[in-house]
């Protein structure tokens, strides 16, 4: 295990009390008031030297990406990856939700991207800013950074604009390698419709917890984008340089210096755009990864047997359909490449600073994403593996190297391992629970043998960028569990899914009619019990399959 530096600077106080003991025995001096004066300045330092976090979260990421991104796959071997982490919804708003509050959508109210029930207006109206870890960690002495994609429907100048920036998506971008026109082509193509904000710049809103703020709202096409920067909106153009992920990175990298310079620990979420749609590659990448094709599981253009009635009416895949699908994910591959280079640049940036050993560096993604797999073209939405089930990698103070940690996690852990790492106790209302003490090599008495995955099918796909047709991938509501070895969903209107993932990991074998009454008795409790929880005690109480 590593050994912490904010460890060694602990005890180099300790030291201090004693020998202000001693001086102050000699000396005639107040012993107690010398060694309180020891004892107010070592807990200063303590407070400093708290671990910082940097948390690189990606937009549509799927595991079959990490082979492609050296700096991530370096992560897995010099740190911890969870092997059975799950997003509460494989949408982008929920899940991003549920990252931030450490809570489920049906106590978040997000279960959508846009409407009453979802996006960033239901997520204010809730009350939910107050609630985010970058609150906690701010009112501990943390310095607090959010930087890229926030939630959707939140925008930089505080509303939508429906104008066009002159030179925005109705523009031709110019290049260094006068690709722009191509670039706009393929936008369009991918079923992205750009905002094309008007430039502001005067005083916006910018959430509660959060020291820095750089966030886009429209910034799928990584080009022709506004940012909210501390709340002066700032319009960013066509040029190579202006690429988002780039930006982010550059403002990532002048966080950390700055977060140097003050002596304060940070917590920093860098929210990436890419490789979600219309996955736009940075200029310096647009020609690499040529022919790629996309993976051919053993569930690639198969349908489950018997499929639910939302997936009946699909057709198996066309060659159009499979060129496509290879065309969109080799974009996907060199839309990470940036967010690759991002990674190893901080990582960089943080030893040189002398930060590494103090700071746990995170890497996730929000959902999942299916390419031809079940037969659904590009998307996401369903209660498969291919899109709740996402990497995340941990590197960091006491994580031993190459540890595959098989425990059940949810996207509701994360606010409060962050709280957690950074000696805070998390607030009673998280639904989530700390991977602190796994990330440690820990192992608990007791924990969760199921996990809640809870979709609402959106009621209008207007402005919506997840908005998919039903080929792609748009089930009706469902609530799910996800267990070590089972995969059991529950739709709106009484159809049933059910798979034993140890004996068929790409769920093709629907065995819901199979199922013993016993099975369904349990997980129906279970998921009864999951999705009406609140509270970490109850949501725990929750997680133990019931009988």
């Amino acid at each position: 295990m590593l050994v912490s530096r904010h460890r060694r600077r602990a005890v180099a106080g300790l030291c201090a009390v004693l020998a202000a003991a001693l001086l102050g025995s000699c000396s005639g001096e107040s012993v107690a008031s010398r060694a309180d004066q020891e004892i107010a300045s070592s807990e200063g330092v303590a407070k400093k030297s708290k671990p910082n976090i940097v948390y690189v979260l990606t937009d549509d990421f799927s595991e079959n990406l990490v082979k492609y991104m050296p700096h991530v796959r370096k992560m897995k071997e010099e740190g911890a990856s969870f092997t059975n982490f799950f997003a509460t919804d494989s949408l982008c708003c929920p899940s991003r939700s549920s990252i931030l509050t450490g809570q489920y959508p049906h106590n978040t109210g997000v279960f959508t991207n846009s409407g009453e029930d979802g996006g960033y207006g239901a997520f204010k109206k809730n009350g939910n800013a107050k609630r985010c870890f970058g609150s906690a960690l701010q009112d501990a002495g943390y310095r607090t950074g959010f930087m890229g994609k926030y939630l959707n429907g939140y925008w930089p100048d505080g509303k939508k604009d429906k104008g066009v920036r002159k030179g925005g998506s109705k523009g031709v971008r110019q290049g260094k390698q006068g690709k722009g026109g191509k670039r706009q082509l393929d936008a369009a193509a991918d079923g992205v419709a750009g905002r094309g904000a008007s430039a502001v710049a005067s005083a916006s809103h910018v959430p509660t917890g959060w020291d820095e703020w750089d966030v886009a709202g429209d910034g799928y096409k990584e080009f022709d984008y506004d940012l909210n920067e501390n709340g002066k909106v700032v319009p960013y153009g066509s040029a190579p340089k202006d690429y988002l992920t780039d930006v982010l990175s550059d403002k990532a990298a002048s966080f950390v210096n700055t977060s140097e310079k003050s002596k304060k620990p940070f917590i920093l979420e860098v929210a990436t755009f890419a490789p979600h749609g219309p996955a736009t590659p940075a200029p310096r990448d647009e020609n690499t990864f040529q022919n790629l094709k996309a993976p051919r599981t053993a569930a690639f253009d198969k349908a489950p047997t018997p499929a639910p009635k939302w997936q009946k009416s699909i057709k198996p895949l066309t060659p159009k359909d499979k060129a496509e699908i290879d065309r969109k994910f080799a974009k996907r591959v060199r839309s990470v490449q940036a967010v690759d280079d991002m990674v190893g640049r901080l990582q960089d940036q943080l030893k040189k600073k002398g930060l590494a050993d103090d700071t746990y560096f995170v890497f996730g993604s929000d959902n999942g994403f299916h390419m031809g797999e079940h037969r659904l073209r590009p998307g996401k939405q369903t209660a498969y593996d291919t899109d709740i089930k996402v990497p995340l990698m941990v590197t960091g103070p006491g994580v031993p190297e190459g540890k595959k940690i098989s425990q059940l996690a949810e996207n509701t852990d994360l606010s409060p391992t962050f709280q957690d790492l950074a000696g805070e106790k998390p607030a009673s209302t998280v639904d989530g629970r700390s991977l602190a003490g796994l990330l440690r090599g820990q192992k608990p008495d007791r924990w969760r043998q199921a996990a809640l995955v809870e979709h609402h099918r959106a009621k209008s796909k207007k402005a919506d960028p997840d908005a998919a047709p039903d080929n792609s991938g748009n089930p009706p509501d469902y609530e799910a569990l996800r267990t070590s070895k089972e995969l059991y969903v529950e739709y709106a209107g009484g159809d049933r899914e059910y798979y034993r993932t140890d004996t068929d990991p790409h769920q093709l074998k629907n065995r819901a009619r199979d199922m013993s009454e016993e099975q369904r008795t349990s997980l129906h409790k279970t998921l009864t019990a999951l999705k009406s929880c609140r509270g970490a005690k109850d949501c725990e109480a929750a997680s133990q399959l019931q009988k």
